[in-house]
Formats: C-alpha cells, structure tokens, sequence
C-alpha cells in the first residue's frame, strides 16, 4: 500500500463498479455501505495503536463503495418515449458509425413528440452523407433494442445501453434538412474534421490509401473494405489502425522535436505544456474518441509528473488516468479499448525489463530504438493476450513476428500520414508527396497482406471463460519472476498455474462435450436449427439465407460457446416450413 497507494486505491475503485453491475446492488444498501466506510474512514483521526493497523483497510473499503455508488448512478435508466414503428422524428447526428453493405450508420440524438431519445439511424447508402451543420426530420422506423435470444450472442442492446442508446432508426429515403444555428464548439469542430474526411476521400490517392489514412489518422474507418480489416485482425495488427497510446505517443514525440530547437532547455516546461495542449486539440479535432482520450490522459499525468518535478511512476500515472476517466464515466471500464490499453501498460511496466535482460545490449541510439520497440511489442502482446482471446476468439501466432516487422515502419508512416493530413486539409498538393506516400502504404498493405495469408498461425472460435482468463492473468504475473531470476522456485509457480490453466480447460471441454441439445437460432427475421449431440453439431439451414453471414454471427459463435469445432451443414429446401426432431416439430418459417 506505502508503494504503489494511488494504484491499489484504483484497483478498489474497479472492484466496486465491477460488482455493481454484475449484481446490481440496491441503492439504499450502496448508501449505507458508504456511510459505514466513511465512518470507518475517520478512525485515521484517532490516535490508537489498535485502530491504525486497520486503517488502510478502511481506506480501501471507502473506495470500494466509491465504486459501487459512482456506477449506480451511471446504471440510472433515462425516461425513454415508448416508440415502436413508424414515426415522425427530428434529429441530428452525433458521430459517424461503420458502414454496413447496405447502409450507412449514425448515433443520433432525436426527438419524437417533444421526447428525447438517442439512437443508432441506418439509412440507404445511395443517401447523400449527413453532417453537423443541419437538423433533419422524417418518417423513420424506430424500435427498442432487442436483447439476444441466447447468452453465446453478443449483446449489442447493453453495449449501447453503457452510451445511453436504447432505440435503433431506419430511414428509407425522404426526409428534410434545416440549417443549424446552434451549433456547438465541439460540433464544429467535428464537421471541420468531415470536411477534412471528404478533402481525403477527393485527394490523388489510391482508395486503400484514402481510407488507411483516415484510420491511422482521424480515426475514420467508417468505408474500409472489408479484405483489409481482415488483413489487420488477422495478422494482429487491429492496433495500427486504432488511435492509441502508440499513435498519441509519436504525434506528442514529434510536436516536442518540432518545439526543441524553439524553446531554450531552461523553457522545457513551456515546450511539454505547448505539447499537451496540441495533442488535446488533435483529440478534439478527431472526435475525441474514447480510445484517444485515454491516451491523452495517460501522456498527461505522466508529464505532469514532469512538470511537477516529481520522480515519474509509470503505475501511478496509469491509476490516475483511469480515476479521471471512470470518475466521468464508469461505463468506460467495459469498453474493450479501456481494458487493453490498461492491460497493455501494464504489460509494458511489468514485463518490460525482464525481456530486455535477454535481448542485445544497444551500442546506439538506433539499436536502442530497435530493442526497445522488440521488448515492448512483446510485453504488451502477452499482458493483453488473455483479453483479446476472450473478446474476439481468435490469435495468430505470426502477429509476434508480424509486430516486431510493422511496428517500426508504422511509426514512420504515422508522421508520413500525419503530413499528408495536414497538406490535404490546407488543400496543399504536391503530386511526387502523394505518388511516394500512396507507395509506402501499398507497400506496408502487401506486407500485412502476406501475414495476414499465412492461415496455419491463424486460431479462431477459441473458447475461453473469464475464470480461464483469471488463471492466465496469474501467469502473467508470476512469469516476471521466471523471467528474471530462472530457478526453480519461479518457474514452478508458473508450471503450477499452466497446468491448472490445462486442468481448467480439459474439465470445461468434457463438461461442453456432454451437453446435447436442439436450439432454434433467430438470424433477424429468419430462423435455422442446430442439433447437438455430444461434441458434434448439424446445422439444419434454409437454403435460401446467406452462409456467410450466418457462419460470422451465428454457426462461429455457437461452436466457441460449446467448445466444438465438429459440426456440418445440412441445407433444407425453401419450401419446407418446419422440421421433426426427436419427436418434436420446429417452425422454420420467418417471422415476417
């Protein structure tokens, strides 16, 4: 507690928010947990031998109520209107989402008879791109967000219920537009960055290039094809594209080498305050998106360590970045970006060292960079490892090497982009710039491409619980040791937990392998059947619904929660209306 207070006060606070939402405690009862901590809180006014030896434990339980009353304030559900159908909204858009195939996407916020709401609005792709300069009106169609029909599907309705999104839109086609006069700071600032999105999408580059560099860059990955987010997951590499400490780290690295030879050594402190408030500008002009924002607070609290002449402590810096950002908003702990950036840092803190014990000693500036860039790579990968199965199901081995080989060119392609940017939006083009960049970032494209292939390093529909995840995180903290001092005693530690991590594993398989079952999946307004026997499942599918899509967000997810990969498809004829199985009849028939 002497040594890394402010962290473990942090960990508390985590703790607090996260059995709020997992059980969802009673209001009056979180009241009188906190009265009673801060009357314990008060014993570290009392001079007794007695009570100083539990005072620290007081303190931890007074931030551990903390959490608990600052996430039950967050989890207060908003009055919402009760729509349902078709109805006459106004509206202005909030943000630009991920388009689909058909349609493009927005967060709206929106109001029908005189009631607020917020929304997820698609509207055809054909459509002329909304902006922040205008309110719109129309008839759309407006529903609640339906929760999953089972566990093993994302829940998309509590992801968006953490933004206070409840209703998604649909738009066919007319609607009206009106000129904003009340647009707010923040909004023009988000239209002059559309307006820099629309001077790329207009710029002499290729369409990879156009859209790789509003990723790395404005955080726009809104008209990426699909084949090269493919690239990127694939080869483990998604972080590239995400703003993220990496990124903000580079773009304040290079406003600091920009001001050096400005300001004398004597003025250091002006040239770091200069930085900060440039890299907060750049959040701002990105839309400020939570990934963006958590680095910048992390780079800020560890500068002004600086600033205040205060020996840097990467872990108290990182505690309080998350008190900042949790104290606004406790939702933005089970934002996944939140939980691997932190994840990441401390990855880098812990294992950071021991790794570069094994690696060449520098002889140079270069090497240093070069070494560092290796040691750090792999910190981060392993301390995030266990989340990123857990999420997302899936790892490929070749991402180690794929990082190791990227990362430094990405770096340098970072601050390339970032002129390009900056030439675009002042409408500055010079033909042999973009010729050199558009080369650059095919190139750098066909190497992730070429990781991307190499199928054999490629693990998907992985499954893996959060009590399996607990045991890999044991691991990760007990390798430090094994690490740096490779004995015996800490290489046991590490030994013990793998082996209860593969006793783990073998005991929830055999568990899965026994569950026979036939469910009837819901894929929007259609339905296919799965029957499981033991280890193996047949898919029962209508032969007219689209494979593809039916493996991505129904067959995959399915086999990771039972823990199989054996399965076939069996493909029924679109006359066919229902199935016997067991004796029991199944209605196939779509629910139009």
């Amino acid at each position: 507690m002497k040594k890394q207070p402010l962290f473990i006060l942090c960990t508390f606070f985590i703790l607090g928010i996260f059995l709020q939402d997992y059980f969802l405690l009673n209001e009056k009862l979180i009241q009188i947990i906190l009265v009673i901590s801060f009357l314990f809180l008060l014993s570290f006014l009392v001079k007794n031998y007695f009570v100083a030896r539990f005072r620290y434990c007081f303190l931890l339980l007074m931030f551990f109520s903390l959490g608990l009353f600052a996430h039950s304030l967050k989890l207060q559900k908003p009055k919402l209107p009760r729509l349902h159908g078709k109805e006459f909204i106004y509206f202005k858009i909030n943000q630009k989402l991920n388009s689909n195939d058909k349609n493009k996407r927005y967060e709206i916020s929106a109001w029908c008879n005189r009631q607020f709401f917020q929304s997820i609005l698609s509207m055809p792709k054909e459509e002329q791109d909304l902006d922040f300069r205008h309110y719109y009106k129309g008839e759309a169609f407006v529903n609640p967000i339906s929760k999953p029909y089972s566990g093993f599907q994302f829940d998309y309705g509590k992801y968006l219920s953490r933004k206070d999104i409840y209703f998604q839109s649909y738009l066919p086609n007319s609607y009206q537009s009106g000129v904003r006069n009340d647009l707010s700071f923040a909004e023009k600032i988000r239209q002059k960055r559309l307006e820099t999105l629309s001077k790329i999408d207009a710029a002499h580059l290729s369409k990879q290039t156009r859209e790789f560099t509003k990723g790395i860059i404005l955080a726009d990955r809104t008209e990426m094809d699909k084949e090269t987010v493919q690239d990127f997951q694939k080869s483990g590499l998604m972080h590239i594209l995400a703003i993220s400490g990496s990124h903000m780290a580079i773009i304040y690295m290079l406003i600091l080498f920009v001001l050096k030879p400005v300001f004398p050594r004597r003025f250091r402190n002006f040239k770091i305050i200069i930085s900060l408030v440039l890299i907060w500008a750049f959040a701002i002009f990105i839309d400020y998106g939570s990934s963006v924002v958590r680095s910048c607070v992390m780079i800020s609290c560890y500068y002004i360590y600086v600033l205040l002449q205060r020996k840097t402590d990467l872990l108290h810096s990182m505690a309080v970045a998350a008190f900042a950002i949790l104290i606004v908003d406790t939702n933005q702990l089970f934002d996944v970006g939140f939980q691997l950036s932190f994840a990441a840092v401390f990855g880098i803190f812990w294992l950071n060292q021991p790794i570069l014990k094994y690696l060449p000693k520098p002889k140079n500036k270069i090497q240093n960079f070069m070494v560092n860039v290796v040691s750090i790579s792999l910190a981060a990968q392993i301390s995030t490892l266990p989340l990123v199965v857990y999420y997302f199901h899936q790892w490929s081995l070749i991402s180690v090497v794929a990082n190791l080989v990227v990362i430094p060119v990405a770096e340098i392609l970072i601050i390339f982009a970032l002129l390009m940017t900056f030439l675009i939006a002042f409408s500055i083009d010079f033909s042999w710039i973009n010729s050199l960049y558009d080369f650059c970032v095919i190139w750098i494209l066909k190497v992730i491409h070429f990781f991307a292939n190499i199928d054999m390093a490629f693990y998907k529909m992985i499954p893996i619980t959060l009590l399996e995840v607990a045991v890999l995180f044991v691991i990760i903290f007990y390798l430090r040791d094994a690490i740096f001092k490779f004995n015996l005693k800490s290489i046991s530690k590490v030994v013990y937990y793998l082996a209860l991590f593969a006793a783990l594993r073998f005991v929830l398989n055999f568990r899965a392998d026994q569950i026979n079952e036939v469910l009837v999946h819901q894929y929007f307004k259609e339905k296919l059947i799965s029957v499981k026997r033991n280890e193996k499942v047949q898919f029962l599918i209508p032969e007219h619904l689209d494979l593809e899509k039916l493996k991505a967000y129904v067959i995959e997810p399915y086999l990771t929660a039972r823990r199989t990969k054996d399965f076939e498809i069996k493909f029924i004829p679109k006359n066919i209306e229902t199935v016997h199985i067991d004796g029991k009849v199944y209605d196939l028939r779509s629910s139009r």
